[in-house]
């Protein structure tokens, strides 16, 4: 492999795969370093290096925009083209194959481009403005898929790739985010059933990655997606991976160690490139997925951020927000936070665990079935059931039931939570929606009757052209966000690996000092209430406005970054 020390590479792997498989640590160590010398050629320095302050993402669906005689791909590229141009540095596609469920993450070949989006040119294509992230279903494939078919049809090439527990394997602790079985029967091309195991439904099939020739094609397809351009590469439901009988099923140390596996690969041969593993679970285990800072992810989703920031906003109330922002700061020098507050899923409520109480839950909960959302469960271990996530469009959820001008509202509350967002500590990134001032897609959702259509509508991209010109919500969120975004990119204080100080003087407004007593700090401010609040003991340029500030007075939803002052706490 060139420039690629092969023995030094065989060294870091093989105890790795020593913990999950030591009676074919050899065996498993060369098929896996097999295929890393099948992808070295194609790879090399493809990553785009450590993110800092001007590294942001835009999560969005390939088809996000359609316009008529053009790939959505294509049409894509032209709106962020046009619209979003460098205000993002990267975009983040989510599953861009070809599927049969869950809008893209029923997998049917995680190796093509779904051709309704277009191929991977216009991957390429994409990539001439953007660097490309990449999802990485790596926990399921539909049961449509060649794999799962060949599984059924007993072909031995797919022997292994599956699961079917049998009746000793003891399912009685299984972590569920979801209400429906936990298997399901299939049928054979020769009549008999299979049951095999379903997390996320019928048509999401667990693969079962102890069975080596499973890793090797998952490892595979990892490689490829650097190999086409991936400079992020997102794994979906990642905790989920191994399974063993009588435990949790959910961050077992097997699936750890595949994280280091990858990490060490991907070091190795596409360094630069940025490892984010998705893990929708209480802070305290999803935070493990940074194993020492060095050796697995490079990026932790920060599922606490959305609900809390929605908290904050319903209440007027900062200060659980601020408690949990003290408790974060930086992991190490090539790891950091994956930072959002919308994206194709709901809200998740199980990162809020130890965080809110019942009643705080119970108001979100109130909050978005009262502007029209609605609220997606979960199975505990012990058969009852428990809120997951809120279904809702998050703008929308800031706003309070009987705004008399729910529009200007939703821009206002939206941009000072965006403040938030583009202030703590890590790497922003924002959802299409978001971006564009867009509200719940209710018919969308009541017409195919899933919860998480709400906030995952397609927009005619000509409509859009005239909206951003005639809609005050939507020109609103997108130039206030390129605005921010402007700001920070000349601001070191916000890098990621920056530390962060919360400063805590009034309950309605969270105070975020970043790189604190350097020369680059920066003073985030944002209020969270209806109310006017001063703050004496902060002053300072503002960098988003220019103005000088002796003593910060913010309006309701106001905020600001304070640079050359002075905290006095």
């Amino acid at each position: 492999m060139t420039d690629v020390d092969i023995d030094d590479l065989r060294s870091r792997i093989a105890p790795l795969v020593a913990n999950i498989d030591p009676e074919r640590t050899d065996e498993i160590t060369e098929g896996l370093l097999t295929v890393a010398e099948r992808w070295a050629p194609a790879l090399g320095l493809v990553g785009t290096g450590r993110p800092d302050q001007g590294t942001a993402y835009l999560i969005t669906y390939g088809d996000a925009f359609r316009r008529e005689g053009e790939t959505p791909l294509h049409t894509l590229a032209s709106v962020l083209r046009d619209h979003v141009r460098d205000a993002v540095t990267d975009v983040h596609l989510l599953p861009i194959y070809p599927w049969t469920s869950d809008d893209g993450f029923g997998v049917v070949d995680h190796r093509q481009v779904n051709p309704e989006l277009g191929t991977w040119k216009d991957i390429a294509d994409l990539r001439a403005d953007h660097a490309l992230a990449l999802d990485f279903v790596a926990n399921h494939v539909s049961a449509s898929s060649p794999w799962f078919q060949g599984w059924l049809a007993q072909d031995p090439r797919y022997a292994g790739y599956f699961l079917e527990p049998g009746p000793d394997f003891d399912v009685s602790r299984v972590v569920r985010p979801r209400v429906t079985p936990l298997l399901h029967q299939f049928e054979r091309p020769d009549g008999s059933i299979a049951k095999a195991w379903t997390t996320f439904g019928p048509d999401q099939v667990d693969i079962d990655p102890s069975t080596p020739a499973v890793l090797y094609d998952l490892t595979d397809v990892l490689l490829g997606y650097l190999a086409h351009g991936a400079t992020t590469v997102r794994l979906d439901a990642i905790g989920f991976l191994w399974k063993e009988s009588g435990t949790r099923c959910i961050h077992l140390p097997q699936t750890h160690d595949i994280i280091r596996i990858w990490r060490t690969l991907v070091d190795a041969l596409a360094p630069g490139t940025q490892l984010l593993t998705e893990t929708n679970v209480p802070h305290a285990d999803n935070i493990t997925y940074f194993g020492d800072g060095s050796d697995e992810a490079h990026m932790v989703y920060q599922f606490a951020l959305p609900p809390l920031v929605l908290h904050a906003f319903v209440t007027g109330d900062a200060h659980v927000l601020a408690g949990w922002a003290s408790g974060i700061g930086p992991v190490s020098e090539t790891a950091t936070w994956f930072n959002f507050l919308a994206s194709h899923d709901g809200i998740g409520i199980r990162p809020t665990e130890g965080l809110l109480t019942d009643d705080d839950r119970a108001l979100l909960v109130q909050r978005t079935l009262a502007r029209g959302g609605r609220v997606s469960m979960a199975r505990r271990p012990d058969g009852s059931e428990g809120v997951y996530e809120l279904n809702t469009n998050f703008l929308d959820a800031l706003v309070e039931p009987g705004d008399p001008d729910p529009d200007a509202s939703a821009v206002a509350r939206g941009l000072a939570a965006h403040a938030i967002l583009l202030s703590v500590i890590g790497v922003p990134a924002i959802y299409y929606h978001s971006l564009l001032g867009s509200g719940q897609d209710r018919v969308g959702m009541e017409q195919s009757d899933i919860a998480r259509r709400i906030n995952r509508e397609v927009l005619d991209a000509d409509v859009l052209e005239q909206e951003l010109t005639s809609s005050a919500r939507r020109s609103g969120m997108l130039e206030g966000l390129r605005h921010l975004l402007t700001v920070r990119r000349a601001l070191p204080g916000f890098s990621p690996f920056a530390d962060q100080e919360v400063v805590h003087l009034d309950d309605r407004v969270l105070v975020i000092r970043r790189a604190p007593n350097t020369e680059h700090e920066v003073t985030a401010a944002v209020n969270v209430s209806g109310d006017t609040v001063t703050l004496p003991s902060l002053s300072g340029q503002d960098a988003i406005s220019g103005l000088q500030v002796d003593g910060l007075t913010l309006d309701p939803y106001g905020y600001a970054w304070l640079i050359g002052g002075t905290v006095d706490s």
